[in-house]
């Protein structure tokens, strides 16, 4: 009987305090839970952990647990406000953050999106710009050509722009003119030379 009390005893204790390390656990959505250097958390506390802060859990019994703090504090909390996953207040807070940069991913995008059709519609009125002038350029170099060939059917290919005749008669003209004009010069040369009369 004796031994039977005392396995229980054992196994209440052994129940009571259950060596628990390198688990990770969070402070839940109650605004702030006591770190306390008594087991029982019957003292005043070191200090208040708000929500969220996270937790390495060092023992756990089922009343309270032995914690570590991320700055390196130890004390014992009341294990049922302690939960295995932040809490939900803590996650809205994430989640909200994610949120806000996929929003601000979004208006980068939308605006990359905006310049990049701007671009385009601009490449666009560029394209049809540069085939008007092309078309126009087309349709001169047409009109040239078509000019080029009434020129040379109407003055042959030989490049004459006058009938033969004419261009004979004004060498004929030229040459006179030319001969009459040289004529005058020696002789109005001459008369000078000799006062005024023609020595010929």
């Amino acid at each position: 009987m004796r031994s039977s009390l005392s396995i229980a005893l054992l196994l209440l204790v052994l129940g009571w305090i259950d060596p628990v390390r390198g688990e990770v656990a969070y402070v839940t959505d109650m605004l702030q839970l006591g770190l306390h250097a008594a087991s029982d958390t019957s003292d005043r506390p070191l200090m208040n952990l708000p929500s969220g802060t996270r937790l390495e859990v060092l023992e756990r019994s089922a009343l309270y647990a032995r914690v570590r703090t991320p700055s390196g504090d130890e004390g014992w909390v009341k294990a049922a406000f302690i939960v295995s996953e932040p809490p939900a207040r803590y996650r809205l807070d994430t989640l909200e953050r994610e949120v806000e940069s996929l929003r601000e991913q979004l208006a980068g995008a939308l605006e990359t999106e905006r310049r990049a059709v701007a671009e385009a519609e601009r490449l666009r009125a560029a394209e049809a710009e540069a085939a008007e002038s092309a078309r126009t350029l087309r349709d001169e170099l047409g009109r040239l050509e078509k000019e080029h060939a009434e020129l040379i059917e109407r003055f042959g290919a030989d490049g004459f722009l006058l009938p033969l005749e004419w261009v004979l008669a004004a060498l004929v003209v030229a040459f006179v003119a030319g001969g009459g004009f040289g004529w005058w010069v020696i002789d109005t040369i001459s008369r000078r030379r000799h006062a005024g009369y023609r020595v010929y």
